[in-house]
């Protein structure tokens, strides 16, 4: 592996700054949430950057974007990619650092003269956070061909907007299927997201996987009555089963290891100060590394909540949003990124992900790998979430190794 080729770590971190401007908030994040307008500003942008670095641009019908630079030989790519949607209330780096890492290691091949033997590409996928519309990941399950064009299209969002119209309307309905582009190994640039790589002393983290996850919707009916009058022996309180279920989801990770659980939306109607709630939905995102430690924690959840139900005579109905298997990755694409950062002279740690990428659905498709570098303060889906420039360079370094090996292979 040869190590004397750097990426241009003032390009990297200027890229990333020209893309968090599109969505850039008041408090210092980004506001790009999927298919938006400022989706399409955000994707005009990235395939005017693709362009101007000589790479062949395409969109698939689902809108994923790919920007492909030919090798020398004819064969499946070596793709790098992420996306670039966030959250309502999201930072500058999840997801962009994926794309525009993998811009910078075009760029550095640009800048070096080296045309690798095999394509190379950059993908940014549709609705990755699955904040507007679900499922997460939903580009990337489309392309590993997990859900149908027709069926992500019909998708809408908390609003009625349906997830096609709104791809149509911002131009980004593309011609190519998706999967179109077969892949040799895909890598995936990411913060960490937690705070592990800070407090172990910094470096790379060669991911070795992705936990398993499982969202539920659940909703409660109870009886609306007057907040003052009736007395609690009496009322039927949708809210009380919902606060019930989200103390039991929470217990449930003191006693399952590994376990996580979340209780992310809560609507109450009619939301009012003084009305006994009648219908509460809530949503529960689940995770573990172990899948039948998942479905355990699961069935607890559903178990208690239904037990819950019967006893105050409240109804209850479960919907499923998602749900992913542990992934592992690759070994051998794991092994170079370690064999990557310490020739680089980085620190490295084998870790797990906590969060879902579009690497998980990757893995299915080819030997996959993933890149952390370290989040201050752990902080992400939050305005406030920053990597150095150092560390950003670091990581985009990694990635220009890993890329450059598997290429010429």
């Amino acid at each position: 592996m040869q190590t004397n080729q750097r990426i241009d770590g003032s390009r990297l971190v200027s890229r990333l700054a020209a893309l968090a401007s599109i969505g850039a908030t008041p408090e210092g994040g980004c506001r790009r949430l999927a298919l938006s307008d400022e989706d399409k500003a955000g994707r005009d942008w990235l395939c005017a950057e693709m362009r101007a670095l000589g790479l062949d641009v395409k969109v698939d019908a689902i809108g994923n974007i790919v920007g492909i630079l030919k090798g020398q030989e004819e064969g499946p790519a070596v793709v790098m990619g992420s996306h670039i949607d966030t959250v309502a209330t999201g930072g500058r780096f999840d997801g962009a650092l994926g794309v525009i890492g993998g811009l910078e290691v075009v760029a550095t091949l640009n800048d070096l003269d080296i045309r690798p033997k095999r394509d190379i590409a950059v993908i940014a996928f549709t609705n990755e956070e699955g904040a507007r519309f679900h499922p997460d990941m939903l580009g990337s399950y489309v392309w590993l061909g997990g859900m149908s064009v027709a069926e992500a299209q019909a998708q809408a969002d908390a609003d009625g907007f349906v997830l096609g119209t709104e791809l149509r309307r911002i131009g980004y309905e593309g011609p190519e299927k998706p999967g179109f582009l077969k892949a040799h190994a895909y890598f995936e640039l990411h913060i960490e997201q937690g705070p592990v790589l800070e407090h172990e002393g910094g470096g790379i983290g060669a991911v070795t996987g992705i936990q398993g996850i499982t969202w539920l919707e659940m909703t409660f009916g109870g009886q609306p009555n007057h907040g003052g009058t009736t007395p609690m022996k009496y009322r039927k309180d949708a809210g009380l089963l919902a606060a019930r279920v989200n103390v039991f989801a929470y217990e449930t990770t003191t006693r399952i290891p590994g376990q996580l659980a979340n209780m992310g939306f809560i609507r109450v109607e009619p939301g009012n100060v003084n009305v006994v709630p009648e219908t509460v939905t809530v949503t529960l995102d689940l995770r573990n590394p172990d899948q039948a430690r998942l479905d355990e924690a699961e069935a607890a959840i559903r178990a208690f909540a239904e037990d819950m139900a019967r006893q105050m005579d409240l109804t209850i109905t479960t919907r499923d949003l998602a749900r992913f298997p542990p992934t592992p990755f690759d070994d051998g694409m794991i092994a170079k990124v370690e064999g990557a950062a310490k020739s680089l002279g980085m620190p490295v740690r084998r870790m797990i992900s906590g969060a879902g990428h579009d690497a998980q659905m990757m893995a299915q498709l080819c030997p996959t790998a993933m890149i952390f570098v370290p989040s201050i303060g752990g902080l992400s889906h939050n305005p406030k979430e920053f990597s150095t420039d150092a560390d950003i360079a670091s990581g985009a370094n990694v990635l220009l190794q890993v890329v450059l090996d598997v290429a010429n292979a």
